[in-house]
């Protein structure tokens, strides 16, 4: 190797953060800083750093098990990558901690999703609740006309029963009567009020069921949710019905949906999702704006857009979006977790979400995902 092809890699070594020696032989031809450091903190005040390099680069050369890498160069050099700074006593309990490890993660990270969820949940109880009692208010009001209507129909049917009583032929007074009796309860009217006034009532009650059918989908536990195949129509649906009052005050809702599959997924984390990114676009529409949703496929994959006419998002603030805690909203009107959250759900589902705005024109959110979990 020439001197000056040896500076250069020399340079090139030092420039790499992970701890990292060139080996010529046996011999240990050069450290970079990282390698040093590692060696300085496990040699002590009272070691010999360099013999301690010494014996993490005999490791590495050796077949201990390891995450030790050596890679061999032209000649007798190697390079060896110091992944493993000691040699792990037990590797079968490695391997048996590191799952527990994770088994924690991903206890820790359901916890946390389900917890974001019900802070979402918080934060649109008030819109919740206000959904479910203006059909409850005109259902419950429409009772009250029912119960008018019904016993005006059981006088007239018992005036209609003392006619048909009577023995011999109806008179014209007993006749009489009965006309004076139906237009006394305007039948004419009655029997054109009944039918809208069912229907409207039948309406405000599956609206009830809906929202509490959405409020069962979106806040169940996901450690009993179980992959499926889920129309991401009918989640999309489902979530404007939750957030709903968040958005009609803020902006027009366009749906540009296209011919969805069914799409392999965690339904409900799914929808959190959603809910994350439609209310956020609702926040971010000052006065009066639109928001629209799309759908599509694309290359065997399906992609869901919802993008708003808002203010946009500042390009400082837009590279640290999904950072965790990160938030531009005001105390108490966000966790900071949202999109954090959203960005690990849409990874786990091994999906993409990306983020386009320009400050004054909006913000465009799209999602991808396979059809398929592999």
């Amino acid at each position: 190797m020439q001197p000056s092809t040896e500076s250069h890699l020399h340079d090139a070594l030092n420039a790499i953060s992970e701890p990292l020696v060139l080996l010529r032989g046996d011999d240990l031809a050069h450290a970079n800083p990282a390698a040093l450091r590692l060696a300085e903190n496990l040699a002590g005040a009272q070691g010999d750093p360099e013999r301690r390099l010494r014996e993490l680069v005999a490791h590495a050369r050796s077949d201990a098990a390891s995450r030790s890498v050596v890679l061999p160069l032209a000649g007798d050099g190697a390079l060896a990558l110091l992944l493993d700074y000691e040699p792990a006593a037990d590797a079968g309990a490695g391997d048996q901690e590191l799952e527990l490890a994770l088994a924690r993660l991903d206890t820790v990270q359901e916890q946390l999703v389900q917890s974001e969820k019900m802070a979402s949940l918080g934060q649109l109880a008030a819109g919740i609740a206000h959904e479910i009692n203006n059909p409850i208010g005109y259902v419950h009001s429409n009772l009250g006309t029912l119960q008018e209507y019904l016993n005006n129909l059981f006088g007239l049917i018992e005036c209609y029963d003392a006619v048909l009583a009577m023995n011999g032929p109806i008179t014209a007074e007993r006749r009489a009567e009965v006309a004076d009796r139906k237009r006394a309860i305007d039948f004419s009217f009655l029997v054109q009020d009944l039918p809208p006034l069912l229907a409207e009532s039948r309406e405000g009650i599956d609206r009830v069921r809906r929202i509490v059918q959405d409020l069962r989908d979106f806040s169940r536990v996901d450690r009993l949710e179980t992959w499926s195949l889920y129309d991401l129509h009918r989640g999309l649906d489902s979530t404007l019905g939750i957030v709903w009052n968040e958005l009609k005050y803020k902006a027009e809702v366009r749906k540009e949906y296209g011919s969805l599959p069914l799409v392999e997924c965690l339904p409900s984390q799914i929808n959190q999702v959603f809910v994350n990114i439609l209310v956020n676009a609702a926040q971010a529409i000052e006065q009066r704006g639109e928001i629209v949703v799309r759908t599509g496929t694309e290359d065997g994959k399906v992609w869901i857009e919802i993008a708003d006419n808002g203010g946009g998002i500042a390009p400082d603030n837009l590279k640290r979006i999904f950072d965790p805690f990160f938030t531009t909203k005001p105390v108490g009107k966000g966790t900071g977790l949202g999109l954090s959250i959203s960005y690990g759900i849409v990874r786990k589902h091994h999906g993409e979400i990306t983020v386009d705005s320009q400050p004054g024109h909006g913000t465009t959110f799209r999602i991808t995902l396979p059809q398929r979990q592999t």
